[in-house]
């Protein structure tokens, strides 16, 4: 069952229990039933023979008046499945049956492997005459000078059978009725006993899609402490992203302006050579303290719950802004984007990395830039979907040793072009930390492809 939800398990697990506790509870009952029916049935045999016993110890009464006081008239229908038998077991071997036996015979308990019992008969089943199942009990006697006798009464057995058969038919039928109902009122226990969890996980949903911020709502006892928690923990959180924040101010503020002094130094003597190499260094340093202090920004508003941006509107608000940058040299922006595009992250982010990739290849293109906005739905239950960014450029595109160059932080093909070479270091770093990638590849329009892949909704 790995893979199966909670409720599922919960579900399986009550209705594996149902059937055993059923089926071991039918089982128990149908024996005693069965015991209980083959008790009553012996206590009629039993009034039988001991009424046969009296009959057989006063011999003196004329014998067309033995053995009348049983009142039982299946005993003179022939082979009605209802017999006496009477064997005397002495010197003078003689056997009296009743009519139903008509020319048969019973078979002794005593061969059939039956011992005797503590009241002194031996009881079970035996095959009677016409091949019928017979209840016997049998009885044997010592009259002393009045011979020895086996005193033997059958009855029909499939009484107690048909008995048994119709108790089960009613005990399988209510207790299929009763399952039934008892599967049932588990489906609605665990559906209700769960419905809290499968609110949590909602409102877990709805905090990290940015539709919420905390739990809200009331919890039974035993989920509220959870609840409780997971606010703690968000709560947590945030104060260790808003710490994190205020310390990389701290640290921005404490290096920026040590820095500017030695720089105001250096360019107050730019004709010695060392002041030269002191601004040179100090330039370097600017930089890999404005990469770092990126990094750090960017890691500690990622590692907050996450918010969702809508990234048509914030790339055709980009498109613009670029269009009016580059307007002197005639660059035309193509944008075409999925309205449902939604971005798992903060605006200001999306804005940075696309940015930084639109900028760049206004800066190559010849006349053309195309922007595409693609979104991927997972093939896959349990993946969220991907959102696709593709920058296009018209200009003399990269070799694969150019591509791999750019991508690293600080370097630049071409001086001549603005810029510290930071941007595409940058938004390869904050899409791995938004757990994205950036690929360079191809144009079909000629020149270099740039394509983002993040996190969507």
């Amino acid at each position: 069952m790995r893979g199966s939800s909670l409720a599922t398990r919960l579900f399986l697990s009550a209705t594996a229990w149902v059937v055993v506790i059923l089926l071991i509870t039918g089982v128990i009952l149908s024996s005693v039933y069965r015991n209980a029916t083959e008790r009553a049935f012996d206590r009629r045999l039993n009034l039988y023979l001991r009424t046969l016993i009296a009959e057989v110890a006063t011999p003196d009464e004329p014998p067309d008046h033995q053995f009348q006081s049983l009142g039982e008239p299946l005993f003179e229908l022939p082979l009605s499945g209802w017999y006496w038998q009477i064997v005397r077991t002495d010197e003078k071997a003689e056997t009296k049956a009743s009519r139903s036996l008509w020319d048969k015979k019973l078979p002794k308990m005593e061969d059939q492997g039956a011992e005797l019992t503590a009241a002194g008969i031996r009881l079970g089943y035996i095959d009677g005459p016409e091949g019928q199942s017979l209840r016997v009990v049998e009885r044997p006697i010592d009259l002393g000078a009045d011979g020895k006798f086996l005193v033997s009464v059958a009855g029909d057995a499939s009484e107690i059978f048909d008995e048994i058969r119709a108790f089960d038919y009613y005990l399988g039928g209510t207790f299929a009725a009763l399952g039934i109902v008892l599967l049932l009122t588990t489906i609605f226990q665990v559906r209700f006993g769960l419905a809290p969890l499968k609110r949590i996980s909602e409102s877990i949903a709805d905090i990290r899609s940015g539709r919420a911020e905390r739990l809200e709502g009331e919890f039974p006892v035993e989920i509220a402490p959870l609840a409780r928690e997971t606010n703690a923990l968000i709560d947590a959180n945030r104060e260790i992203v808003e710490r994190a924040r205020t310390h990389v101010g701290n640290l921005a503020h404490a290096i920026k302006t040590p820095l500017s002094v030695i720089v105001n130094e250096a360019s107050a003597n730019a004709v010695n050579p060392f002041a030269s190499k002191v601004l040179e260094q100090a330039d370097v340093m600017r930089n890999q303290v404005a990469h770092h202090l990126e990094r750090a920004r960017i890691a500690a508003r990622v590692t907050i719950v996450a918010t969702v941006t809508e990234v048509a509107p914030a790339i055709e608000a980009l498109r613009r802004t670029m269009e009016k940058i580059h307007r002197d040299r005639g660059i035309t922006i193509v944008l075409k984007a999925d309205p449902s595009a939604r971005f798992r992250g903060e605006r200001q982010d999306l804005e940075e990395m696309a940015g930084n990739l639109v900028d760049n290849a206004c800066k190559w293109a010849a006349s053309q830039v195309l922007i595409e906005v693609l979104v991927e739905r997972p093939a896959q239950p349990g993946i969220g979907p991907r959102l696709r960014i593709v920058v296009d450029d018209d200009g003399r595109g990269l070799s694969a040793a150019e591509r791999a160059q750019v991508s690293r932080r600080g370097q630049r093909l071409d001086e001549s072009k603005p810029g510290s070479g930071l941007g595409l270091s940058i938004v390869v770093d904050l899409a791995a930390l938004y757990g994205g990638s950036l690929v360079l590849g191809d144009a079909p329009i000629g020149g270099l492809r740039a394509e983002l892949v993040l996190p969507g909704i």
